[in-house]
């Protein structure tokens, strides 16, 4: 006899269903790649007004998030340098620290970090679009060994009636 023959059928009933269950769930999985201007409607609506901010928004990001306004700040930071160094001289620490900190470093760094920011979503996006063709073609993958596994239990079944229909099962030595 064997192994298969001692299982009860409610549990050959239980597993058919959680087959067939599986087989529904992979079927109603679609992968999907989403994009950042699919986003954007979830930032600021959908609305005109939402609309225009979105726009507005990228517009002025896109500006301020290059090395060119980087180098443009750093020379209008320079511009005041020379009252600050000559007030930071004069015993005047906080104009020298708060054109320090404000002129120079706010200014100037605010585009680097936003160019930074900028390569890093790049590369990020590039990792989820390959992530998402290997996963498309994983779940593709999955659906053809579902499809591999649901024939062959077709032809064990079949194999399995055509047995009972001959006679019974084979006699063990």
């Amino acid at each position: 006899m064997q192994d298969h023959d001692h299982v009860p059928g409610s549990t050959e009933a239980a597993q058919h269903a959680a087959l067939a269950e599986q087989r529904r769930q992979l079927r109603l999985h679609v992968p999907r790649l989403i994009k950042s201007h699919e986003i954007h409607a979830q930032v600021h609506g959908t609305g005109p007004l939402g609309r225009f901010n979105t726009k507005l928004a990228l517009l002025i990001t896109r500006s301020v998030g290059t090395m060119w306004a980087a180098y443009l700040f750093a020379l209008i930071a320079f511009v005041s340098l020379p009252q600050a160094f000559n007030a930071f001289t004069h015993g005047d620490t906080v104009t020298g620290v708060n054109w320090l900190a404000q002129s120079f470093l706010q200014l100037v760094l605010l585009p680097i970090i936003i160019v930074g920011q900028q390569i890093i979503s790049a590369a990020q996006d590039a990792r989820a679009e390959a992530d998402h063709e290997t996963l498309t073609t994983l779940h593709g993958i999955n659906v053809q060994q579902l499809q591999i596994l649901e024939q062959q239990h077709t032809i064990l079944e079949l194999l399995e009636k055509k047995q009972a229909a001959s006679g019974g099962g084979s006699t063990g030595t």
